[in-house]
């Protein structure tokens, strides 16, 4: 058993969650509530009719028109004109292919509606680059023979694209958590530790208030409630650091109930609190810029690092609170540092330098989490996120 205080190789150990991107037009995730059929079945009319054989001209499609957006999307350099979806791409992936800002996406994706399916995107699929009244949209011309096989759906090949790296996301889930106040104090807590012990480890069995609608059986991750976060644009105290202790499982129900530790990097105490080895990450989100005017900060990194690359995972200061959404995608700014005037007097701040994007991928009332897609420079904490330039 390691001690408390030493530094932490683990955080919050979490269920895998597996993401699925639902592709539709412009408004916030109207196919929420999309299945897929048990049995998908070939669409009997062709899919729309197009030339691919020259790269130099796009066709003009002439299938059912869709909403025209107010500006034409910029395409990104040397774009395709088909792309065959492959195994382990993402939703991200395959817009930077298309489009110049990946978060343009539902604005130019255009349902092929003789397609099973057409919210979602399956390695095979062939995406085509059309236009409709000279507007650029993207759909799907040609779906792949796993999706169309009965037996396609219990083969991973066969798993909708997710809008960023599966592997990204579960990293953040084992390696580390923030604790919302409000959600802290909700929290089930560790109230004593069954027998002649001061502290608990892996084998003990402790006595836990809080949980009111657990099942025998269900797994809790019991986490230590860290240092503070604090806003800092008002000062005021928002969360926690989360820090993993061990996992245990429910054996008894009631007030108190019974939990059996069964793994510890750490002793437990009385005030240790318990969470879920589950999290309600949504299913359905896709990139886009925020509905909202959204100018927050950087206030933690999952992981402890000081300098943030791509595919970290960061803690905002912004929330729903303040419009910010699953799926909304920052631009990072890092702050300008202030310098001496050697030659004028005084001091100078130095204009804040663009640095990466992020995409929200869950969201609190006052702090969200972010994944860092591209940084072109290192990234730091209390550095700035706006609306996409």
């Amino acid at each position: 058993m390691v001690p408390r205080t030493q530094s932490l190789n683990t955080f919050i150990r979490l269920t895998a969650v597996a993401l699925a991107a639902t592709l539709a037009g412009c408004s916030l995730n109207p196919f929420a509530d999309d299945d897929e059929p048990s049995v998908p079945t070939p669409a009997s009319a062709p899919p729309p009719s197009y030339d691919s054989s020259s790269q130099s001209s796009v066709p003009e499609y002439t299938g059912p028109v869709v909403e025209r957006v107010s500006q034409p999307v910029p395409l990104a350099d040397n774009h395709p004109n088909e792309y065959v979806v492959k195994v382990g791409d993402t939703l991200w992936d395959i817009a930077a292919t298309f489009l110049k800002d990946p978060w343009f996406w539902p604005e130019i994706w255009h349902i092929n509606t003789q397609i099973e399916n057409p919210h979602l995107i399956y390695p095979g699929d062939v995406l085509a680059l059309v236009y409709i009244d000279g507007q650029p949209r993207v759909t799907n011309v040609r779906a792949s023979t796993y999706r169309l096989s009965p037996q396609a759906r219990v083969s991973p090949i066969t798993q909708a694209v997710t809008s960023i790296p599966y592997e990204s996301v579960s990293a953040f889930l084992s390696s580390g958590a923030v604790l919302e106040k409000r959600e802290t104090d909700r929290l089930p807590y560790l109230l004593e530790t069954r027998g002649d012990h001061l502290i608990a480890a892996a084998g003990n069995i402790v006595y836990v208030r809080g949980i009111d609608d657990g099942a025998l059986g269900s797994r809790y991750n019991i986490v230590e409630v860290g240092g503070p976060l604090i806003d800092p644009d008002d000062n005021k105290l928002i969360g926690y650091q989360g820090k993993f202790i061990g996992e245990g499982t429910l054996r008894r129900t009631g007030d108190p109930a019974t939990v059996a530790l069964t793994d510890t990097s750490q002793e437990a105490v009385p005030g240790d609190k318990l969470i879920p080895e589950s999290v309600d990450i949504p299913l359905n989100f896709y990139p886009r810029a925020p509905s909202s005017a959204i100018d927050g900060r950087i206030i933690s990194v999952v992981g402890g690092v000081t300098q943030i690359g791509q595919y970290q995972v960061v803690v905002l200061n912004r929330g729903t609170r303040d419009g910010l959404s699953v799926g909304d995608v920052l631009t990072v700014f890092r702050t300008g540092e202030t310098v001496k005037d050697r030659f004028g007097g005084g001091k100078v701040r130095l204009p804040d330098e663009e640095a990466g994007t992020l995409m929200v991928f869950k969201v609190y009332d006052r702090i969200g989490y972010g994944l860092v897609m591209e940084a072109t420079q290192a990234i730091h904490i209390h550095d700035t996120v706006r609306n996409p330039i």
